[in-house]
C-alpha cells in the first residue's frame, strides 16, 4: 500500500496522534488487492501544449469518458434508427433516378415499367432485411456478413465479405455526401463551382460529430433524419392524392428530353440493368446487423425491431417517389435530380415546401454517411481483435469512439470525392459491387447456418435466405457486367484488401509465436554479465547524471566519445579522468565525420562475451519548451534508431531537466555528438 500511518508524539506524555499519508489519493483509488484504478488527474496532461490540446479536444468532442460509462453510450431504438438507418432511408432520394437513367435509353415505353421494378426491389428489400434480422439474432456480437461468412464458409469468405463491407462503407460516405451537395446545387445552382469543397467540409463535420461518441452523434443526427422522413411522407401523400384523387399526371411521349436519338429495345437485359441500378436502395440495410452491440439491452431484439421499421420506411419512400415520378413522367436531368423534380411537381416551383424538402433531403444525405461512421470503425475493430487489421483500430478514444477507424474512413472518402469531383453517377457503380458481394455471402452463409443449426421454423428461414442469395447474386453479376469497367475496379480492390489482411494476420501470428512464454517455466534471477557503455559528447550535468546511473548498475562501465578532432577529445578525456577517476574513457576518432556508425561498429568489435548484456546509457537533455526540442536530442534519436533491434542490447535514455534558477555549467564546445544528445 502506498503511504501509511505514521505515529506522532507531542511534548506532553499523552499527546500522541496518528498521521495518515495517502499521496496516491489524488491520482489513484484502490479497487481490490493489488489493484489501483487511475483517476482523471492521473491521465491529465502535464505540459502546456498537452493541456492546450486537451482543451481543444474537449471543446470539439467533449470531455473524456471512462470505460465503465459505455453502457450509458448505448443507443435506444429511436436514436439507433437515426444513426444506423440514415444511409438506407436516404437512398430513396437517388435510387429512383438510377432506375430512370437506365430506362431512358429505351424511351417513353420503358418508363412504364419503372414502378414494377421499384416494387420488385422492395420485395428484395423485404427478403434481405428479414435475413439480416436473423443475422442480428444469430450473431449478436456484430460483424454482419463477415461474422456469417467466417462462421459458415471459413476465414477466406469472411475476409471477402469484410473487404467488400469496408469498401462499401467508404463509398457510402463519398456517395451520400456527393448526392447531398447535388441536392443543394439543384436548389441553388450558383454553388455548383464549390461542390467539391462543400463535400470535404461536410465530411470533416461528420468526423467531428462522430468523435463525440455514439450517444452524442445520435442526439445531433436524430432530428434531421425524422424531419426528412416526415417531409418525404408528406410529399408522397400529397403526390398520391394529386394523381389518384385529382387525376393529375402526364402521358409519356417520345422523344423524352435527354433520351438518345437511337433508342434501345425494352429487353429483359435492360430491365435487369435498371433493377440492378435501383438496388442501391438496399445499401445500408446490413449496418444494423453489424452494430448490434451498440444497442441497449436486449440488444438483438432492439436491433431487429429497428431493422423492421427501417425497411418499412425505406420501401414506402422508394416506391412512393417512383410512383409519382412515373405518373408525371419525370426524366433525369444533369441540372436537377429526380427527387427535386418530384418535390417541385408536388409542392410547386420555388415554394416553401420545395425548399424545406430539399433542405431536409440534403441533411439526410449528409447524415447517411453517419451509418458508415458507426459501422466501418466497429467492423475494423472486430477485424483488429481477430488480428486481421492493425490493433490500433481497436483503440477507443476519449469519447469511447474508435478514433483511428473514423479518421481513416474520412481520409479515404475525401480522396474519392476529390478524384471523382463529387460525381454521384460515377461513384455509384463502385458502390453497388461491395454491397451485393456482402449480401450474397451473408444470405448464402445463413443457408448453411440453418442446415447446421436447424431450430424452430428453420425451413422457412432457410427458404428466405436461399431466395435472397439467388436474387442478390443475380444483381451482383448484372452490376459487374453493366457497370464495367468501374465495377471491375472494386472487384480488384477487394482481393487486394483480403491479401493485406492475411499478411497482417500472418505477421501477428509469427510475432506471437516468437514472443510466446510457455507455461510451467520458472524464471530465476538473471546471471548474465552486464556491460554499460555511455556515449558522451562533452561534460555536462546531463552526462554526469547518465554516467552515475551507469556506475550504479554495473562496475563494468565505459565512456565513449566519438569525434573527428583528436585534440579536443584528449582535452575532454583529461578533464573527465580528473572528475571521474577510475571510469575508462575511450576516444573513437572519426575521420569521415560520421558519429553513429563508428559508435555502433565499436560496440560490435568489443562485444566479445556472447553471454554479456550491453546496456547503452544515453544522456538526454529535457528542454523547457516544446519549440526547443528541435535544438536538442536529434543525434540521440538517430542513435536510438540505429541501436534498435541490436542483439543483447538494452537502450536506456536518462533524461535531465535543468532546475529553475540553476544555470547549466559552461562547457567548452566540441565538434562531436551534439550537446545534450
Amino acid at each position: 500500500m502506498i503511504g501509511g500511518r505514521q505515529p506522532l508524539r507531542g511534548k506532553k506524555p499523552a499527546d500522541r496522534r496518528i498521521r495518515v499519508e495517502r499521496p496516491h489519493a489524488r491520482y489513484f483509488r484502490y479497487t481490490g488487492k493489488g489493484i489501483m484504478t487511475a483517476k482523471p488527474a492521473a491521465t491529465a496532461p502535464t505540459t502546456a501544449i498537452g493541456r492546450f490540446s486537451a482543451d481543444v479536444r474537449r471543446v470539439f468532442i467533449g470531455k473524456p469518458l471512462a470505460s465503465d460509462e459505455e453502457s450509458g453510450e448505448r443507443l435506444s431504438k429511436k436514436k439507433a434508427l437515426a444513426i444506423f438507418s440514415s444511409d438506407a432511408i436516404s437512398s430513396s432520394a437517388y435510387a429512383t433516378e438510377e432506375i430512370l437513367v437506365v430506362l431512358l435509353a429505351a424511351g417513353a415505353v420503358a418508363f412504364t415499367v419503372s414502378l414494377e421494378i421499384a416494387i420488385a426491389i422492395a420485395i428484395l428489400l423485404a427478403v434481405v432485411s428479414t435475413s439480416y434480422r436473423q443475422i442480428g439474432q444469430a450473431y449478436p456480437d456484430g460483424g454482419g456478413a463477415y461474422a456469417v461468412g467466417r462462421a459458415n464458409f471459413g476465414k477466406l469468405a469472411g475476409l471477402v465479405a469484410a473487404g467488400a463491407l469496408l469498401v462499401d462503407y467508404i463509398l457510402t460516405v463519398a456517395v451520400s455526401i456527393s448526392s447531398a451537395v447535388e441536392q443543394i446545387t439543384s436548389a441553388i445552382p450558383g454553388l455548383l463551382p464549390w461542390a467539391v469543397l462543400m463535400c470535404v467540409v461536410f465530411i470533416l463535420l461528420m468526423t467531428v460529430g462522430n468523435l463525440r461518441g455514439l450517444r452524442e452523434s445520435g442526439n445531433i443526427f436524430a432530428i434531421p433524419t425524422y424531419l426528412f422522413v416526415f417531409s418525404a411522407l408528406t410529399m408522397i401523400a400529397l403526390g398520391v392524392y394529386q394523381v389518384v384523387a385529382l387525376g393529375q399526371g402526364h402521358e409519356a411521349t417520345n422523344p423524352l428530353p435527354g433520351a438518345p436519338s437511337a433508342l434501345e429495345p425494352l429487353t429483359i437485359l435492360l430491365v435487369l440493368r435498371a433493377f440492378a441500378s435501383g438496388s442501391v436502395a438496399l445499401t445500408g440495410v446490413e449496418a444494423i446487423a453489424n452494430g448490434v452491440p451498440a444497442f441497449k439491452k436486449p440488444e438483438s431484439t432492439n436491433a431487429a425491431t429497428t431493422l423492421t421499421v427501417m425497411a418499412a420506411l425505406l420501401a414506402v419512400l422508394f416506391v412512393g417517389i417512383t410512383f409519382i415520378a412515373d405518373a408525371y413522367v419525370i426524366v433525369p436531368s444533369p441540372e436537377k435530380t429526380v427527387v427535386s423534380q418530384v418535390a417541385t411537381t408536388v409542392f410547386g416551383t420555388d415554394s416553401i415546401g420545395f425548399y424545406m424538402f430539399q433542405t431536409f433531403t440534403a441533411l439526410i444525405l449528409i447524415l447517411a454517411a453517419n451509418t458508415s461512421y458507426n459501422a466501418f470503425p466497429r467492423l475494423a475493430a472486430i477485424l483488429a481483435q481477430d488480428n486481421l487489421m492493425p490493433r490500433q483500430f481497436g483503440f477507443r478514444g476519449d469519447r469511447l469512439a474508435y478514433t483511428l477507424g473514423i479518421a481513416i474512413l474520412s481520409g479515404m472518402a475525401i480522396l474519392l470525392v476529390i478524384l471523382f469531383q463529387g460525381d454521384t453517377n460515377a461513384l455509384i457503380p463502385l458502390y453497388s459491387v461491395g454491397v451485393f458481394v456482402s449480401f450474397t455471402i451473408s444470405q448464402s452463409g445463413m443457408v448453411v447456418h440453418w442446415l447446421r443449426v436447424k431450430g424452430p421454423k428453420w425451413r422457412g428461414r432457410l427458404s428466405i435466405n436461399a431466395v435472397g442469395a439467388v436474387m442478390t447474386f443475380v444483381v451482383l453479376i448484372v452490376v459487374l457486367v453493366s457497370k464495367a469497367p468501374y465495377s471491375l475496379l472494386v472487384a480488384v480492390i477487394i482481393p487486394i484488401l483480403v491479401g493485406i489482411m492475411l499478411f497482417i494476420e500472418r505477421q501477428y501470428d509469427h510475432t506471437s509465436k516468437q514472443l510466446e512464454v510457455k507455461r510451467g517455466i520458472v524464471f530465476g534471477a538473471p546471471r548474465r554479465h552486464e556491460r554499460v557503455v555511455v556515449p558522451v559528447p562533452n561534460l555536462s550535468r546531463a552526462v554526469v547524471q547518465a554516467v552515475q546511473v551507469g556506475r550504479a548498475l554495473s562496475e563494468d562501465i565505459q565512456v565513449v566519445h566519438v569525434t573527428e578532432n583528436r585534440e579536443a577529445g584528449e582535452r575532454l578525456r583529461e578533464r573527465f579522468e580528473e572528475q571521474f577517476p577510475g571510469v575508462p574513457f575511450v576516444i573513437v576518432e572519426s575521420p569521415y565525420r560520421s558519429l553513429i556508425r563508428p559508435f555502433v561498429a565499436y560496440l560490435d568489435v568489443t562485444s566479445q562475451d556472447k553471454e554479456a548484456m550491453t546496456l547503452i546509457i544515453i544522456p538526454e537533455f529535457v528542454a523547457d519548451h516544446w519549440w526547443e526540442q528541435i535544438l536538442y536530442n536529434q543525434t540521440t534519436k538517430r542513435l536510438r534508431r540505429a541501436l534498435l533491434g541490436r542483439p543483447d542490447t538494452v537502450i536506456a535514455a536518462v533524461p535531465y531537466r535543468r532546475e529553475k534558477g540553476h544555470p547549466a555549467a559552461p562547457v567548452a564546445p566540441t565538434d562531436s555528438i551534439e550537446p545534450g544528445a
